[in-house]
């Protein structure tokens, strides 16, 4: 292993939940109609791909980049104070740096991906977000995007995911894949026996990755 890649919503942050809010409340407000299915289908979308979602499947009456602006307008809002750090993932990600070169890719905008670094200071190669490159999670892109900047093969990296969409982005990206399951919205079983290893929270991927 030559580098280890981070997802940041439900690994870093504790966001997903607040993604789901918002999503909710703008298509309510839009004349939309929220599914079942619609939270799940939307992790691991990049911005283009769940705005069209929320107007296509869920009928909110905007086009995909007003409702992407709005959507994200309010996620940067409720990120303003500070982004909702998972505890001690900060650390976790400063001490696995001390050992191999890391990086995010994420589904999140470049903006909310700049604010949380600008926060935490954490001292990342590379940051990708799934709406500068071809497809979101669950395609690879993201995360041979992110492998291609620390320049380091994918079969050489060690992702980590909490979502099903994630685990296979990094899974078809060929990589080693360290779970931490999302409580909220927890992954596919099936999924999750893929992965090199399981680990209950982020606070114990140092020593699944063999750090003491």
């Amino acid at each position: 292993m030559e580098a280890v890649i981070f997802d940041l919503d439900g690994v870093l942050v504790d966001s997903e939940r607040i993604w789901d809010e918002v999503r909710r409340a703008v298509v309510a407000e839009h004349g939309g109609t929220w599914r079942e299915e619609a939270t799940r289908a939307q992790q691991g979308m990049s911005t283009p791909e769940w705005a069209r979602y929320l107007v296509e499947e869920l009928g909110a009456r905007l086009s995909p980049p007003e409702i992407a602006t709005l959507v994200v307008k309010r996620m940067a809002a409720r990120y303003a104070a500070e982004p909702p750090l998972i505890p001690g993932a900060v650390d976790v990600v400063r001490q696995v740096s001390k050992r191999w070169p890391v990086a995010i890719a994420s589904s999140s905008p470049v903006i909310l991906i700049k604010g949380f670094l600008d926060v935490t200071g954490l001292p990342v190669g590379a940051a990708v977000s799934s709406e500068q490159v071809g497809a979101g999670k669950p395609a690879p892109d993201v995360y041979l995007r992110a492998a291609e900047l620390l320049g380091v093969a994918p079969s050489d990296c060690a992702a980590v995911e909490d979502t099903t969409n994630g685990l296979r982005s990094a899974l078809a990206a060929g990589m080693a894949v360290y779970a931490v399951p999302n409580p909220h919205f927890p992954p596919d079983e099936a999924v999750l026996e893929e992965a090199t290893a399981v680990v209950e929270k982020i606070t114990d991927l140092p020593g699944a990755l063999g750090l003491s």
